[in-house]
């Protein structure tokens, strides 16, 4: 990225205990999001600059969001969904409506993820719940959003370079 960019991720441990190095690697790749979103415009954090019209900047922020709630609050802890997509429209997710901000996506963004490292920090790894006719546990969840995150910030590699040319890690 540009030299004038603040980095301020979290620094991954080489060593550590399973727990200490999966949420490490998750809170990296979730400071990555906003790292790359860092010094866009509203009209650039908007712009489609990828075939998939809601692969934005702002588009990948909300569906983060939506993500986290849905592994931590949703399916760990037996929550109800309020997530703005519906069979009807799947990809109510992506899709930035009127009034929604870049600055304003990202905090609820942040938000949710300290949501979701208070429900991570008090479930142990094994502990699972019932999940589509099966069990899951809170390892699996884990382990899923940092590929899952990680994914999305690969997308923002690419939206980021072709919006203004900015690369790096």
């Amino acid at each position: 990225m540009t030299g004038e960019m603040k980095d301020d991720r979290v620094e991954v441990p080489f060593t550590g205990d399973e727990r200490t190095l999966l949420t490490a690697f998750l809170d990296y790749l979730r400071g990555t999001i906003g790292f790359k979103c860092a010094g866009l415009s509203e009209e650039q954090a908007r712009r489609a600059v990828l075939p998939s019209q809601l692969n934005t900047a702002a588009g990948v922020v909300k569906h983060l969001r939506w993500v986290e709630n849905y592994w931590f609050r949703v399916v760990l802890c037996g929550q109800p969904s309020e997530a703005p997509y519906t069979q009807e429209d799947p990809d109510a997710d992506w899709r930035v409506e009127p009034g929604e901000t870049i600055s304003g996506l990202l905090a609820d963004y942040a938000s949710e993820c300290a949501a979701s490292r208070e429900v991570a920090a008090g479930l142990d790894l094994d502990h699972e719940v019932a999940f589509r006719g099966g069990r899951i546990s809170a390892r699996w969840v884990l382990i899923h959003m940092i590929e899952e995150t990680g994914r999305h910030a690969g997308h923002l590699d690419v939206v980021r370079e072709l919006l203004d040319g900015a690369t790096g890690e």
